[in-house]
């Protein structure tokens, strides 16, 4: 069992100052009996915060005016907003075949983006490396911002993550994310990169801005391409001992599933057997081309019969794995995420139907309304949570540290 670590007065200012930054991030313009109501602060303690994060460009403090006090007579109380744009932070999905990277102001609005297609089996690590730090200069570009303005980056790969941010590379796919990026952006741009698994920061962005706002207890399960999870219990992620909490490959194991193909990959598959059969159906519209999952879901509200029964054994899949994590892991609500979302809401009112023959403690589905964007979200949001907490130790562009 770790030691617990002494609350010296350094660290209750490191944690007062972090959580003043995090109300100040979901708020507008507040008082210092606002902050003290959000944080459980005393007074002294909160402005002796507030003028220090003013000090250090964290905050702006506001002109007295006496219309926002309500008063009619005395003086007007000080007012406080988040500087939002005092530094940018970076949220990053590095995949097999793409790269997609997020610049993002303090509060969490997207200043810029972008995203190039890769193959990560193709080249090595350094290479790669330089792809990465290609399309993060390239979002920064069109986010109008400069490289030292960058106060953190969190970048979600596929595979497991310890506590160490360091890739387990006991899987020859896993070890392909073993870059080294970490040291290696330090180095070159100066940057400091929080590594996470792309499911858990899926669980992060969707408990932040997606259908699991709010909920401490839920699964988001990343059901795209290939399957994986990322589970808050209680409102704290789940790392495990290695990293690997929320790895689904035992669904090897599980009969009905089999493998860890995601709805994406699956639809695909079936839609490209059925045509190689007689069999009539509105996707040899689509043939020689590849069918994609959309373009399932579309013949199935159509009525395609094809496309129905495609559909309806997802449904069954799906209730099959969500059944699994209901019963492992009792969540109260089980998000299905990813650029394959969008359509997937189709496919949870079969799921939620089917659930009761799999598991004796059913959740609450939902889709994710955050799409292909669901791991740069989490990202953001990480790497937020790092700024706020390390506040006191990061020093702004074009300001003196402090003394």
């Amino acid at each position: 069992m770790p030691e617990p670590v002494p609350a010296t007065p350094q660290l209750l200012r490191r944690v007062s100052a972090g959580a003043v930054l995090e109300f100040m991030r979901a708020s507008e313009a507040v008082t210092v009996t606002d902050v003290m109501a959000a944080t459980g602060l005393t007074r002294a303690t909160t402005i002796a915060v507030c003028e220090d994060l003013v000090r250090r460009g964290w905050i702006l403090e506001l002109e007295n005016q006496r219309e926002f006090g309500g008063y009619l007579k005395g003086r007007p109380a000080r007012r406080f907003e988040l500087n939002e744009r005092a530094g940018v932070v970076l949220g990053m999905d590095i995949g097999y075949s793409k790269v997609t990277v997020v610049v993002s102001d303090l509060r969490g609005s997207t200043l810029g983006r972008s995203s190039r297609p890769f193959q990560a089996g193709e080249v090595g690590s350094q290479e790669r490396i330089a792809f990465i730090d290609g399309v993060a200069m390239a979002a920064l570009r069109s986010a109008g911002t400069e490289p030292e303005r960058v106060l953190a980056a969190c970048a979600g790969v596929a595979a497991p993550v310890d506590r160490h941010g360091e890739v387990v590379a006991t899987q020859e796919f896993w070890g392909l994310f073993d870059l080294g990026l970490r040291p290696a952006l330090k180095a070159a741009r100066g940057w400091t990169v929080l590594l996470e698994n792309d499911a858990n920061l899926a669980a992060l962005g969707d408990r932040w801005q997606g259908a699991a706002a709010g909920v401490d207890d839920v699964v988001v399960i990343l059901a795209s391409e290939r399957l994986g999870s990322g589970i808050v219990e209680g409102g704290r992620l789940v790392h495990g001992t290695r990293g690997s909490a929320g790895e689904l490959a035992y669904l090897n194991l599980v009969e009905g599933v089999g493998d860890t193909y995601g709805i994406a990959h699956l639809a695909r598959t079936w839609a490209a057997e059925a045509l190689d059969t007689a069999t009539p159906t509105a996707l040899r519209a689509f043939h020689p081309g590849r069918v994609e999952a959309e373009q399932v879901f579309a013949a199935a509200r159509q009525g395609d019969a094809v496309a129905l029964d495609i559909l309806d054994r997802l449904a069954d899949r799906m209730a099959r794995v969500v059944g699994t994590v209901a019963t492992m892991l009792n969540p109260e609500l089980v998000v299905l995420g990813g650029g394959v979302a969008d359509s997937a809401h189709v496919l949870l009112a079969p799921i939620s139907e089917r659930l009761a023959g799999y598991t004796a403690t059913p959740a609450r589905v939902a889709a994710s309304p955050l799409g292909d964007a669901i791991v740069t979200v989490g990202a953001v949001r990480c790497a937020l949570d790092y700024v706020e907490k390390n506040s006191l130790d990061l020093v702004l562009a074009g300001r003196a540290a402090p003394a």
